[in-house]
């Protein structure tokens, strides 16, 4: 369906690129900007990408981007191609660009930064596996693309929760909080992030707590238990199952990186 051809990260404040039309129909570029802004000229149209929105543009088409004026920005940009002709995901047959942010914005970065690993570390079976996270993506955004925007309530509700949880995610998260954080039902709470961002509450929880002990592990002189306790897992097997579930390693494996300066 789709294989990837190449991934890279950009960041900074002086980033410029110019493209021509590639002559492979086949070729498509998916960005995915992750913190700031920049800006990119599409057939004479300006699409101006903040954090959480994708760009995904045709290589048949022209363009050029740069960093806005002092403003840092960091991104991923892949490229990629179809290995079929007619795509069982409508999404790879546009012929225009297509500007969305996607509700899921959060298990789409997990997927790329797993794609960017698998593509720069080269693990066992890397080409295979960076394949299977970009089939998995281009599903989300098609799935994305398929809803439509979402309305600018249900946006600021989602973001609400998401903030409540970054803040909380060491304590017990439940639906009553967080019903209470947007002044709505319990039920209706829950049911909107997972709907939005394709994440359960104790999804989002144990996301969180994984990225903070991902951190400490290298950035800090704790001991796994420590960390466990800390992000809130009082059982250290049940810390590990969770942890290798979502990174496909083990806390060890990121206790070996730590700096000696630490």
């Amino acid at each position: 369906m789709i294989t990837l051809v190449d991934i890279r990260q950009d960041n900074g404040v002086d980033w410029y690129e110019k493209a021509g039309a590639n002559s492979d129909n086949d070729d498509l570029l998916f960005i995915l900007v992750t913190f700031g802004k920049c800006v990119y000229w599409v057939n004479d149209c300006k699409f101006i990408l903040g954090k959480g929105e994708t760009l995904l543009l045709p290589g048949h088409l022209d363009y050029y981007g740069k960093s806005i004026p002092t403003l840092f920005h960091t991104k991923y940009v892949i490229h990629c191609r179809k290995t079929c002709t007619n795509s069982t995901l409508p999404i790879l047959n546009t012929d225009k660009p297509l500007l969305i942010k996607p509700g899921c914005y959060d298990m789409l970065h997990e997927r790329i930064k797993s794609m960017y690993y698998q593509w720069t570390e080269h693990p066992s079976y890397y080409t295979l596996m960076a394949d299977c996270l970009l089939t998995e993506a281009m599903i989300y955004m098609n799935q994305e693309w398929d809803k439509g925007a979402i309305s600018c309530d249900r946006e600021r509700h989602v973001e609400h929760m998401k903030q409540y949880i970054q803040n909380h995610y060491r304590e017990k998260v439940t639906k009553e909080e967080l019903g209470d954080a947007i002044r709505k039902t319990p039920n209706y709470a829950a049911t909107l992030l997972r709907e939005v961002t394709r994440q359960t509450i104790s999804e989002h929880v144990h996301t969180q707590r994984i990225k903070t002990a991902i951190y400490m592990l290298t950035e800090s002189r704790l001991t796994i238990r420590e960390i466990s306790e800390y992000v809130g897992y009082s059982d250290v097997s049940y810390f590990h199952r969770i942890f290798k579930r979502l990174t496909g390693c083990s806390p060890s494996e990121f206790l070996d990186e730590r700096s000696s300066i630490v």
